[in-house]
């Protein structure tokens, strides 16, 4: 079995039972978790030790599973998803089949279509999104790196994937917030 397996195969018995995982994301590391477990959900306000008036963003493994989870995809959506040059996490409205604690009070929800071929190997077998929220306690800075993740998060979590510890990315994505009523709102750049 190779390493990309194994990892894949003992994250999905942690999301399966509820737990967390600290895991590599196509920008950086983050906390994840099944998005449609209520209690999981949860776990990561409280590692995170942030109020749960603070959404989190999701991750798909593709289109298919993104429309399963939003009540209409605004077709301006896709463009932006093909001309992003990086991550780009889009805000939607009316999200479905979620946590409702994942959802924020204006009853919307950040989704991203995972690049990274860890991530869309894991969420296409797990066939439920996942959480994707970085690595650190509330108000302190985003981890650049696997190397500066706080202790309180690595003993935090259920596990830790043992894969692309030494990457250096670290850069957050692109945050746009798209309304049913045609809108377009650059939230982070």
């Amino acid at each position: 079995m190779d390493d990309l397996t194994r990892e894949i195969n003992a994250c999905l018995q942690v999301l399966e039972a509820g737990g967390l995982i600290l895991y590599p994301t196509d920008t950086v590391w983050g906390i994840g978790c099944d998005a449609t477990n209520e209690e999981a959900v949860n776990k990561i306000y409280s590692l995170k030790k942030r109020p749960d008036t603070k959404a989190l963003v999701c991750l798909v493994a593709n289109d298919g599973m993104l429309e399963r989870h939003v009540k209409k995809v605004p077709e301006i959506a896709y463009d932006i998803m093909d001309l992003a040059t990086k991550p780009t996490t889009i805000v939607y409205d009316e999200p479905i089949g979620v946590a409702s604690n994942l959802i924020a009070g204006d009853n919307t929800l950040a989704i991203r279509v995972a690049s990274d071929k860890f991530c869309r190997y894991l969420i296409n077998k797990f066939k439920k999104p996942i959480v994707s929220t970085s690595a650190n306690i509330a108000g302190k800075p985003t981890p650049a790196c696997f190397g500066k993740i706080d202790a309180v998060i690595l003993k935090g979590v259920d596990y830790v994937v043992n894969l692309q510890r030494d990457n250096k990315n670290g850069s957050s994505s692109t945050i746009i917030k798209l309304g049913n009523d045609g809108t377009v709102k650059v939230i982070r750049e």
